[in-house]
């Protein structure tokens, strides 16, 4: 295993056309509201509904013929064709035997889109599989890690994060870079002070509840990876030959919080830097989710809101960009309920409402992407 990553925080390396942006997470920002095919382009894709293909499950990667979907608690791997919906492959691997997985918690694509990476968490490992299901290999990684997405470092890394909480004590740094190959693991190490999770646990006599934020602590702009420890007051982006630089501050310090308030970086455009915060605090009586506020950062303004983004094709809709870009094409994936847009195809607007007056009430979900524009 390679040892941690020490690298050196290049201040001059800020980019010269913006100031180090802070920004206070306990603001209430003006609201600014834009139209997402504004800045960008949104594509539908109705998948094919048959006996053998019924998606019960999250869109889990997109490439450039194809759509990835999983039907986590059954096992199963959908693969559609992603110009026409059709259904190209069902795959199911769930078992305990080497060869196989308990959960397919996410599925990676290879660039080439000829292999794809199965992360079992449950195993703490990843199955390499081709597209049609056959085994290639297995990548192990630490017991009792929490590893969640996986990202294209390089030919030979994937870049990823590892959940704190008190349970997962398996690794002192957050990011760190896992081995395609072996599972080796090398940490990227942030500066912070006290190591604080995100994580909110509640044992009860019914059981242990727990609320984790739904965002990724990695997100990507102009080739360099961005980096949120929820620990540390300072966002860096990580450059390709290793380099650190601060990104972005955040105020007040969340050492200094209770309850603390985190602040996660989402889509990054040329124009916009879409962020969200999330308040350490949850009512399990009423759902497992934090608190957010959604927050850009206008580059052209130079000025920060608390932002809505309506789908245009919608006559009421407001789209999530707290996430981190699929790939350089492809900023988000959502999956739309048929029955909805059947419901509501009086208000929807385009190339969708022909889509949903072709729908029936139990077809398969339409996968909307929503793709950066090149201006």
């Amino acid at each position: 295993m390679l040892g941690a990553i020490l690298f050196i925080l290049m201040g001059c390396g800020v980019d010269k056309s913006d100031s180090l942006i802070t920004v206070d997470v306990t603001a209430n920002y003006p609201k600014k509201e834009l139209v997402l095919q504004d800045f960008m382009d949104v594509e539908y894709i109705p998948l094919e509904t048959t006996d053998e293909f019924v998606v019960k499950g999250k869109i889990t990667d997109v490439g450039k013929d194809i759509l990835v979907l999983t039907n986590v608690r059954q096992g199963k791997i959908l693969i559609f064709d992603r110009s026409t919906g059709k259904g190209l492959k069902k795959i199911n691997r769930r078992g305990q035997g080497p060869e196989e997985y308990i959960l397919p918690f996410n599925v990676h694509l290879n660039k080439e889109e000829d292999e794809m990476f199965v992360n079992d968490g449950p195993s703490s490992k990843i199955q390499v599989y081709d597209l049609d299901g056959n085994y290639k290999r297995t990548i192990p990684y630490k017991q009792g890690a929490l590893v969640t997405n996986l990202y294209d470092y390089d030919e030979n890394h994937f870049l990823s994060q590892n959940v704190y909480s008190p349970e997962n004590e398996s690794s002192s740094s957050t990011f760190f870079l896992l081995s395609t190959q072996d599972g080796s693991w090398t940490d990227i190490e942030l500066p912070y002070g006290k190591r604080i999770s995100p994580v909110i646990v509640k044992r009860a006599a019914d059981g242990i509840y727990a609320s984790v934020p739904g965002n990724s602590f990695i997100s990507s702009y102009q080739g360099d990876w961005i980096l949120s420890e929820p620990s540390a007051d300072t966002i860096y982006a990580h450059r390709p030959n290793g380099d650190l630089r601060p990104f972005m501050v955040r105020t007040p310090s969340v050492q200094t919080m209770t309850p603390e308030v985190f602040l996660f970086p989402g889509v990054l455009t040329d124009r916009y830097y879409f962020m969200q915060t999330v308040k350490k605090e949850c009512d399990f009586e009423k759902n497992d989710k934090m608190p957010t506020v959604d927050l850009i950062y206008d580059r052209q303004e130079k000025k920060i809101y608390h932002s809505i983004v309506h789908n245009a094709d919608f006559d009421n809709r407001e789209e999530d960009l707290s996430v981190c870009a699929l790939n350089e094409e492809v900023a988000f994936a959502v999956s739309l309920d048929a029955l909805s847009l059947i419901e509501g195809k009086g208000k929807l607007k385009g190339q969708l409402k022909e889509i949903a007056t072709h729908l029936g009430e139990e077809d398969n979900p339409v996968v909307m992407l929503a793709k950066m524009k090149n201006f």
